[in-house]
């Protein structure tokens, strides 16, 4: 079912060859919403498209960290990290990173009768901050598990699942607002106000919080500073004294536990792994690896089976 691109350092894309497409325009539970093609592009230079005739997709881009554009109706739009946009179907475009910069997207091309309730007023860019309750580790979840499912799907029960996890990735930006207020992760409401009263109250939390949303991308200590609102000395000391780590170390600590979920769960070769926790420099990523786990990436894939549970973040 997978067409892979040649391209940049640690994409992966899936593109459904036609005979698969017209499967998904025929079946009556996937025809609503489905997907065409599907990417993660990390770290992406020079990643420019221009198409002078519309394509019968909408195309959703979603970029988690630096910046790029996108052109359409005559009209210029900016594109920064939490900005995502998505193109109407049949209109010429032009989008790309910015020159001499690298963007980091997650892009899906789409199609279906419901397709245009998701995409509209999307056409302008919007805004995804992390916040308390953003859960944007948990939508990057999401489009890996659509991904992984096309990329080793067979049949149309793998299409169902894929165009039911699109409807629910698609409404977690359309309806940002639902997403966010769900009770997914405390079903008692007076518990759930004293969690959103700790985590607002606790800047360690509040920071620790903010790594895991942004584990794929590289932030550094005045990005968290700015997220909890407090200076470097005090906030520092605090937060090794309660989790014995200095603020950056327990990030990369983060990214090394995300890694060894990958490892042990997907198939994803370890350069495409080092990509996606947002490390551009594979024997960087190695050496950090090593020195957290003990051992290299491919070891630890190697001896997986030994090992009851992945670390969780």
């Amino acid at each position: 079912m997978i067409r892979k691109k040649d391209g940049f350092l640690g994409e992966r894309s899936v593109v459904l060859p036609p005979m698969i497409v017209e499967m998904e325009e025929k079946d009556p539970l996937v025809s609503s919403l489905f997907i065409t093609d599907i990417g993660h592009y990390p770290m992406a230079e020079h990643h420019h498209r221009i198409r002078t005739v519309g394509i019968n997709q909408f195309v959703l881009i979603y970029c988690v960290d630096g910046s790029g554009f996108y052109k359409l109706r005559g009209r210029k739009y900016e594109v920064r990290k939490n900005h995502y946009f998505i193109l109407p179907a049949g209109e010429p475009h032009e989008y790309g990173a910015d020159e001499g910069k690298k963007w980091t997207i997650y892009w899906v091309h789409f199609r279906g009768k419901h397709a245009s309730i998701y995409a509209e007023g999307a056409d302008k860019p919007q805004e995804v901050k992390v916040a308390i309750n953003s859960n944007i580790s948990n939508r990057n979840n999401i489009f890996e598990e659509m991904l992984s499912t096309l990329h080793f799907g067979k049949d149309v029960e793998d299409l169902r699942y894929a165009s039911s996890l699109l409807h629910y990735y698609l409404a977690s930006l359309r309806y940002l607002r639902q997403y966010r207020s769900t009770d997914r992760y405390v079903t008692n409401k007076t518990a759930r106000r004293k969690e959103e009263t700790d985590w607002s109250s606790d800047m360690v939390q509040g920071a620790i919080h903010f790594m895991k949303e942004n584990v794929e991308q590289k932030i550094s200590l005045a990005d968290i500073l700015n997220y909890v609102g407090y200076s470097s000395s005090r906030f520092s000391a605090i937060f090794k004294k309660r989790t014995g780590l200095s603020p950056l170390s327990y990030f990369n600590k983060l990214k090394i536990e995300y890694a060894c979920s990958l490892l042990s769960t997907t198939d994803m070769h370890v350069n495409q792994i080092c990509y996606k926790v947002g490390i551009s420099d594979s024997l960087y990523f190695s050496r950090l690896f090593s020195k957290v786990m003990g051992m290299s990436p491919t070891q630890y894939r190697m001896n997986k089976e030994q090992r009851i549970d992945a670390p969780q973040i």
